[in-house]
Parts: C-alpha cells; structure tokens; sequence
C-alpha cells in the first residue's frame, strides 16, 4: 500500500480518535511510545484512565518506560519484532474465536488471507522470535479482544523500522480484527513526534501527496492545484528525506532548501549525511536559532518562532486550533510564509497573500477536510477534520459508519528480521529516542537552563549484566561503535534496558547518536530504522574528562 493508500485507509497516520477518549476505554494498548517523555499531555489521559476509570492498560515496549508502572501486562519484545508479537496476538484470538465475527463479515475483507497467515504465529513460535512469553501473549489477546472498548496507541517505536508500515498494518488489522476502528474509545492512533507534524502532512507537506492527501499521480487532483495556483504542476512524486541524501552525491540534487529541521543531528548515518550538504552548489536553511545544519549553509533565512506569527496548528487528533501573535519577531525574521512569498516573487511567480487568513481561506477552498475550518470558527474553538462545511462540528472519530474506501482492507503480514543483526563483533542492539526534558536536536531545550540542568547530556542505558560481562561501571565513559562510526558518552546502568540491549537519546551534537545508525529504509513509507542498530560496547581509554570533539556547548 502506497502513502496515500495508507491516507485512504486511516487518515495518513493521523488519530482515529480523539485524546479525552482514552479516559472512556476499556482497554489501552500502548505499543511503541514512550508517552510519559514524548507526549507526557497525553500520558496524563492514559495514567487518569487506569487510577480513575479502571481502564486496563498493556505496555507492548522494549524498555521499561514509566507506563509500565500503571500496566496489567507488559510484553518486552525484542526491538524488531513488532509484525510478529502482533500476529501472535491474532493467532490467539481467531483460534479462540474472539474476535468480532459481524464486524469482520460486513465491514472489511482480506479476512481468509490474514487467517491463514498469522495461524503460523504460534504463542510459542512468537516467544521463540520476539521473547515475549506465551502465556503473557495469550493474557493480552484476551484481555483485548473481550473489552467493548479498546483503543491503541503507538509512535516512533512502531514506524522507525524497515518494517514500520508492515507494523502500522498488523496495527490496523489488530483493531478490524475485534472491531476497535469506527467506535469512541477505541481506533488506532499514532501519537505524531512533533508539534504541527499532523498539519505539515496535511497540507502537503510529502512527497508523493497535495494537500489534503491528494495524489499529485491523480490527474484531477492535479488540475484543481494547477487551476488554483496558476502553475504546472509535476505528475512525478518526489524524494522523501534519505532519499534527498542519498541523491546528492549522484548528481540528483544540487541545491537545497530546508526549514525547521536539522539533518546533521537527526538524519541516520550523519558522516554520509555531512558528505552530502557539503557537496551541494546550494544550500538553503531557515529556521529560528543557528543550528548545526544552518552552520553548513550558504544562505540562512531567520524565521520567526510560533509566538511571533498568526496561523494554525493542527495537532495529533486533528485538531486545527488558532496562534496569535504576542511578539513581533527579532532583528529581520519574518513568518515562514512571508519568507516564502518573497522567495517566489523574487523568482518570478507572485504569491499575492496578504495574512496566514488569506491563506487558510484558500486551504478551506483545495482541502476537502478542512472545508469548514474558517478563522471566525477558529476564534472560538478547535475543530478537528474532517470538518467539510461551515455547518459541520468536525469530527471526534473517524470510520462511525465505512472506511473511505467502503470495506477495511486486512493485509496478511510475515515477519521479517531487522535489516542489521547483531554477531560477535557488534553484539548489542542500539535503540533510540527521546527523554522528557529535551525536544527532537535540543535546538531549543538546549538553551533553557532548567532543561540543561535535569538532563546535561546523553547517557548510554546498558543492563547491570551486560556492564558487569563488560566490566564497565556506572558513569564510567565508554565507545559506542558501530559499522559507521565511534562515539563516546556516560554509562547509565539500568534495567529499564534489557539484556543485550542499549537506548541513547539523540539530542546531543556532542554524542551525535545518528553516527551509528544505519540508513535502511522502509521500502514503502522510506522511515529510516532508528530502532534497531548493531554495536560494540568498550571502556574509553581517554578518561573520563574527554568529550567527543572537546566540544561541550
């Protein structure tokens, strides 16, 4: 399934449900989020959920994060294993007849293919591959499939793997599966990772897809834009993020413009991707603070931050809620979109916007979903899409009635191992993520003191056995090394890792964890895999004072 069938089929990744829904199910399934450090708001539904509402909640998750303070079940899956913990949890619950017969008859198909498929994953084949034990494994399908009631959540932990989009399908058909999609309370939701995420990808902000999750491969599609904006307009998709890196050196790219982001931190494999940027004719940053990435740039655009523009946000349940200028932006920074509109008048196509209005009034013209999203509604609350006309409410949750493409479609889904395994010379797997206190490169958190002082730099989470095999003590420096790099940090030792296995949060340029990651890409959503990634463990020789690089910002 391409990405805009995925958008087809569950809103392109976006929530199902809302968040205040969470408090109203049954049954929580939390797999692949760290929701207590990344979405800490929406941690506070989930925790209320269990203390107060007696919801029960299942921790599908490596590490030990702090949910699993508050779950009935935990599974600790081996990082990678994702498709196949999730067929086991079918397995169980058609042979025990559980799942939702009418459901299933009348509102999807592909039901036969699945059957046949995840009958291979046994509880006991599955707790051979992913570790998870089978009687645990039976405990959750039960425990799921008999709830009225079941919402599931996941994040990066899902997609960051070259099987991600099989993992976010084996989410889906978990949930058709006991008839979860279309009710309040249940659904799939992916938590997004960054503030507005949901409303870039709405608005186009993808290769392959115009706003509103319209093909740009779709000739009628193509035509309203061309007609709207007065432009040709290609019938080819573009190149995704690693895809632009992986072209610069080929000759494919030779300039390139980015806003908002800092690939020299968080892109995989980061010497391929500093080779890169340095062999551009152009490249182009604009952004709010001078970020590794802007240092490389030829030209720096300074932009102004969310409390000195008017606009829009659109978060993780779809909810489009106004911003209002409280400050006007330093020195010469301006909002994103003016910047872009002198851009393309200076190159001979005018952008005549007069506000962010103006632009959200065309968007209610080309975006089915955000039909009825007007400022003068916007004054006076959130709305979430789909919102086709100025009557509508939005809407709560998605898929009441049909899916958009009439039945839910169930995808019959092997496991397949992770692209890079571990062997006697790289014999730990790396995961990594977030922590509470610091936001995606710590472009911003990295100048609060508060945030610096809770969490001054990236540690590595090893598990007392592996640091006592190791001989390495905790706080002690160590190497991380992998098949493309050596880095050098502090040891954490914990048991919230398991054996065999390390976490580093990849804030820190003087840590850059993204040089020992490798560059292998889902084949259908292009996610990098994040999650999975072989290294060596060694005492650093250096002592204990050296930084990596000698540089300590």
């Amino acid at each position: 399934m391409t990405v805009a069938g995925l958008a087809a089929a569950f809103g392109s990744g976006a929530m199902t449900n809302a968040i205040a829904e969470f408090e109203t199910s049954e049954v929580i399934v939390a797999t692949g989020t760290n929701t207590t450090e990344n979405h800490p708001v929406i941690s506070s539904f989930i925790k209320r959920a269990v203390r107060q509402r007696g919801a029960q909640l299942i921790v599908i998750d490596p590490r030990e994060i702090d949910l699993v303070k508050y779950a009935t079940l935990w599974l600790r899956q081996i990082p990678g294993t994702d498709v196949a913990v999730l067929n086991g949890l079918m397995q169980v619950i058609i042979a025990e007849g559980l799942y939702a017969r009418q459901y299933v008859a009348e509102r999807t198909e592909g039901f036969a293919a699945l059957k046949k498929t995840v009958a291979k994953y046994t509880p006991e084949r599955v707790e051979m591959i992913s570790g998870v034990p089978a009687e645990e494994l039976k405990k959750a399908a039960r425990l799921y499939a008999k709830a009225k009631k079941a919402a599931l959540l996941y994040a990066m932990g899902i997609t960051q793997h070259i099987s991600g989009t099989d993992n976010v399908k084996s989410c889906a058909n978990l949930a058709m599966l006991c008839g979860m999609v279309g009710i309040e309370g249940g659904g799939v939701n992916p938590l997004r990772g960054q503030n507005n995420v949901q409303g870039a990808c709405d608005m186009g902000a993808l290769p392959d897809l115009f706003p509103a999750y319209q093909p740009v491969t779709n000739d009628a599609a193509r035509a309203k834009f061309a007609k709207v904006w007065n432009a040709t307009l290609p019938a080819k998709a573009g190149k995704t993020v690693v895809e632009i890196m992986e072209g610069i050196p080929k000759g494919e790219i030779r300039a390139l413009y980015i806003m908002g982001e800092n690939p020299l931190l968080s892109d995989p494999d980061l010497r391929h991707v500093e080779e890169a940027l340095k062999d551009l004719e152009l490249l182009v940053v604009q952004d709010i603070f001078l970020s590794e990435t802007a240092r490389l740039a030829d030209v720096v655009l300074p932009s102004a931050c969310f409390a000195e523009k008017d606009g829009t946000f659109t978060n993780t349940e779809r909810r489009v809620q106004r911003i209002r200028r409280a400050l006007p932006p330093p020195g010469s920074a301006k909002a994103d979109w003016e910047i872009i509109a002198d851009l393309a008048a200076r190159m001979g196509y005018p952008m005549t916007y007069g506000s962010a209005e103006e632009i959200m009034a065309e968007i209610n013209q080309v975006a089915p979903s955000y039909g009825g999203i007007t400022y003068e509604r916007l004054d006076k609350e959130g709305l979430q899409w789909p919102c086709p006309h100025r009557n509508h409410p939005g809407t709560g949750f998605l898929h009441k009635d049909r899916f958009p493409r009439g039945r839910g479609l169930f995808h019959a889904i092997e496991y397949r191992p992770a692209a890079e395994q571990t062997d006697r010379e790289y014999p730990l797997i790396l995961s990594t993520g977030r922590v509470l206190y610091h936001y995606h490169t710590g472009t911003m958190t990295r100048r609060s003191p508060g945030a610096m002082e809770r969490c001054p730099e990236s540690l590595v989470e090893i598990h007392p056995r592996d640091a006592e095999r190791l001989g390495i003590g905790d706080g002690q420096r160590v190497k991380v090394t992998s098949r493309r790099g050596t880095l050098s940090a502090r040891t954490r030792i914990t048991a919230r890792s398991a054996e065999g296995m390390i976490f580093m949060n990849f804030h820190f340029h003087e840590t850059a964890v993204n040089l020992l990651t490798h560059r292998a890409l889902d084949p259908i959503g292009k996610i990098p895999e994040y999650k999975v990634c072989a290294v060596r463990l060694e005492a650093d020789a250096r002592g204990p004072e050296v930084e990596n690089g000698g540089d300590r910002k």
